[in-house]
């Protein structure tokens, strides 16, 4: 038993490791992220430090992937996903898929807002796919501005200068595909700080 034991925890080290570049994140960026020391995380990472939940539940949180996938525990066989909703820029992302790494799917829910002026359009490496499920939904891209109802696909990719928003009048939910890069542009990063 002790020696299985020491295997699980033994495989720990190498699977962060192999997660956190799959999800192209320096070990400074994740310290960020959770608080804990770059030290510790290489150090975790490469064996030297043994796992602790004070260690993994912070990871776990911001990978966004339950703490049993950072552990290697086997599979329940419920294939059901269990979302916990993300809320970033007052918008919410449910997650409806639970492997790390490669295209990740997403039901926003986009509050209506009549936004001040011209939106700023952003640009990041990937490919987004959108599906609009109910409401309508305002897609800048590039030189176009588009209203899309429920039942319109659109795909682009990232590098055109982008936007969504909700011109309401109530909410709207969206279906997203985001690969990596897509996906730490819009779950992953932090809201920008209010301005006093």
């Amino acid at each position: 038993m002790a020696n299985s034991d020491d295997a699980v925890l033994a495989a720990v080290g190498p699977r962060l490791r192999a997660l956190r570049q799959r999800r192209g994140t320096t070990l400074a960026q994740l310290a960020e992220l959770t608080g804990v020391s770059v030290s510790t995380l290489s150090r975790l990472e490469s064996g030297g430090r043994k796992p602790t939940l004070e260690l993994l539940l912070p990871l776990a949180k911001a990978y966004q992937v339950p703490l049993d996938e950072l552990v290697g525990a086997p599979a329940t066989g419920d294939p059901r996903v269990h979302p916990r909703p993300i809320e970033r820029f007052g918008m919410t992302f449910l997650p409806l898929t639970r492997r790390p790494g490669g295209v990740q799917a997403f039901k926003q829910i986009l509050p209506p807002r009549t936004p001040a002026g011209d939106p700023e359009l952003k640009t990041h490496e990937g490919y987004e796919w959108l599906y609009v499920l109910s409401g309508k939904i305002r897609l800048w891209l590039g030189e176009h501005d588009l209203i899309l109802s429920a039942g319109e696909v659109a795909e682009f990719d990232c590098r055109i200068p982008h936007r969504v928003t909700n011109p309401g009048p109530g909410p709207a939910e969206v279906l997203n595909l985001f690969g990596p890069q897509g996906e730490r542009m819009h779950v992953r990063a932090r809201p920008p700080k209010r301005q006093p």
